[in-house]
């Protein structure tokens, strides 16, 4: 670029800038529709100023109100002079012209020293006493006055009639409670208010429900987070036919540990009818089954183990798995039985019963999918095996021959698979799509990546699930837990249960991204020295992260929490509990003294979990 041509940019570079700057402000306030108008609009300004004034007195205390009667003597019609009342300079009066007048007279009242901002009624009592003819509402001013014109009743009589002001007063100050009977007995006011009481409740279910979140997602992500960490992940890599083997095997595995574990299930059903037989089996069966391991395996060995001895082991460690299925289920049942038995005989302390009974639950649910999950890892880990046995007894012109129908095969089986929930997902039913069609694709996949990496026969599956982790946690963070919850709410229902799932679900997520990024900071030198010493992977994360780790996932898990609490008033708008929930009702019927009550008390909780979380991180971090 010439000299002139620098020199011409100098001098139009701001301008131009200032004009572009113009020009996305000025589209951007035609989207936002910025209307100016609206702020000077003398009705808004009356509105905002009500509801900022609203939000200034919080509703924490309630007042017991009684009826306070003003009232005057008014003739109708008008006959000799009525007596009226003496009034000192601060007492609350009316004043009514005419005096007196025709039946259905138009009368002018004004009230003086009322409460300011008192709200009433008029009435116009017969001399009998008996009834009050409602006549007009009112409202005092900030001064505590009132005036308007009214038409009176059409009810002559001889004697003086009564035009009466009643209002509501609220008895009793902070300073000076008083005692007062009501329809439900002595009461003291000021008290309480009901508001505080439903902010209170709310309050402590939202904090709990951000904590029982905050642990779901510690659980789930502080494993699932080293699959999304680089530095971890990038050096695994394996044969394409120990891929293929381990994906066969893998299904197989999960399928395996289905039957298995409904089985004992079934099994398990026999003795839950008699309690005895139930603690019977929790005691006996983990005997046996730490005999059978004593046997397969002793404190010494003689020698060399021989093939029937390790195949007796491996029969041995089956049976005990098999055992130990049958005693989480038969605890589970204990568990459940036992909670739903005590609930209605701990009285104040039943929720200690339901939360047994719950685990009794909880536990039930997901003894079959770890079990699917354990054998399916077996599985991939006797594959593992079986290739190292093929390396010894087969060449390696055959092993990589034999990778290839392997892979393809494998790729079918995982494509048919995904095809199958893809079909089940969208109400697919034909075969050719959900099925032989993804098959077909996945076993050309396969035979392409198999023949491709025939010459260096490794595979980097380390940075393949490293990105599967990466794409998957994105895609659940950006998903807010506004959105879930509704999802959930349908699922379990409207309440705390429906947002804390979606708050576990968002924080698992965002803790794995956290924590796999604070894994790919750790220093290297440490884990260095480990591998050197001929440690495995597991052992390397033990011993040479999770240390350097342990500070960091402790600040970012209270971080989180502290999150959770803020995002659980927010998820109460659809259906997730809360305060939220106590928090959108009042907006809505415009009761904005109970609203600012939940603002305060979300306000101090927020402060008071940062201060802790700060504290925390001293003594921990």
């Amino acid at each position: 670029m010439s000299v002139e041509k620098r020199s011409v940019w100098r001098i139009l570079r701001f301008p131009i800038i200032m004009i572009l700057a113009v020009v996305v402000y000025g589209y951007t306030f035609e989207v936002t529709k910025v209307n100016l108008d609206e702020i000077r609009s003398e009705t808004r300004q009356e509105q905002l100023t009500r509801v900022i004034r609203e939000l200034a007195r919080p509703r924490l205390l309630t007042y017991e109100r009684i009826d306070t009667p003003t009232e005057l003597p008014f003739a109708m019609p008008c006959g000799p002079e009525l007596e009226l009342p003496e009034y000192g300079p601060d007492d609350r009066q009316l004043i009514i012209e005419p005096s007196c007048g025709d039946p259905g007279v138009v009368i002018h009242v004004r009230g003086i020293n009322f409460s300011p901002n008192a709200r009433g009624t008029i009435y116009q009592v017969p001399p009998s006493g008996d009834i009050q003819l409602r006549l007009e509402d009112f409202i005092a001013d900030d001064v505590g006055e009132f005036e308007f014109t009214l038409n009176t009743r059409e009810r002559p009589a001889d004697e003086a009639q009564l035009i009466r002001a009643v209002t509501k007063e609220p008895i009793g100050s902070v300073f000076n409670p008083v005692q007062v009977e009501t329809e439900e007995g002595t009461v003291r006011s000021p008290r309480i208010s009901d508001a505080s009481y439903d902010t209170w409740d709310k309050i402590v279910e939202t904090v709990l429900m951000a904590f029982l979140a905050t642990t779901l997602g510690v659980l789930l992500a502080v494993p699932l987070s080293f699959t999304a960490a680089r530095n971890i992940m990038k050096d695994i890599t394996t044969t394409s036919l120990r891929l293929g083997l381990q994906i066969l095997a893998l299904p197989v595995g999960a399928v395996a540990g289905v039957v298995v574990a409904r089985w004992m299930q079934d099994a398990s059903t026999l003795l839950t009818d008699d309690a005895l037989a139930v603690v019977a089996g929790l005691v006996v069966v983990p005997i046996l089954i730490a005999f059978i391991l004593r046997r397969a395996f002793p404190a010494i060995d003689d020698g060399p183990v021989s093939p029937a001895e390790r195949a007796t082991r491996i029969g041995l460690m089956v049976v005990s798995a098999a055992g130990a299925i049958f005693v989480l289920f038969l605890l589970a049942d204990l568990l459940t039985d036992f909670g739903r038995w005590a609930i209605p005989r701990l009285d104040r302390f039943d929720f200690i019963a339901g939360f047994v009974a719950a685990l009794g639950d909880i536990l039930a649910a997901i003894i079959t999918l770890l079990t699917a999950f354990i054998t399916a890892g077996v599985a991939v880990q006797l594959a593992g095996r079986f290739v190292r046995f093929l390396r010894r007894v087969v060449p390696d012109a055959g092993r990589r021959a034999l990778s290839v129908p392997v892979a393809g095969l494998a790729g079918a089986v995982l494509m048919a698979i995904l095809g199958q929930g893809v079909g089940w997902l969208y109400q697919l039913n034909d075969p050719i799509k959900t099925t032989w069609g993804p098959a077909i694709t996945g076993a050309v996949i396969g035979l392409f990546f198999a023949i491709r990496s025939l010459r260096k026969d490794k595979i980097g599956v380390g940075l393949g699930l490293y990105y599967v982790a990466r794409t998957i946690f994105n895609a659940m963070r950006s998903v807010e837990p506004l959105i879930m919850v509704i999802v959930f709410a349908v699922w379990v229902g409207l309440g705390p249960f429906a947002g804390s799932l979606a708050l576990a679900t968002h924080t698992v997520a965002a803790l794995a991204k956290l924590y796999s990024e604070q894994v790919e900071s750790i220093l290297p030198g440490p884990v260095e020295a480990v591998k050197a010493s001929g440690a495995t992977r597991m052992q390397t994360v033990v011993y040479a992260v999770l240390p350097q780790v342990i500070p960091p996932y402790i600040s970012f898990t209270l971080y989180r929490w502290d999150i959770n609490v803020r995002m659980s008033t927010i998820i109460g708008f659809a259906g997730g509990g809360g305060i939220g929930l106590v928090l959108q009702q009042n907006i809505r019927l415009l009761n904005y003294r109970a609203a600012s009550v939940n603002m305060l008390a979300i306000a101090i909780v927020v402060a008071t979990m940062d201060y802790l979380s700060a504290r925390i991180r001293e003594r921990i971090v």
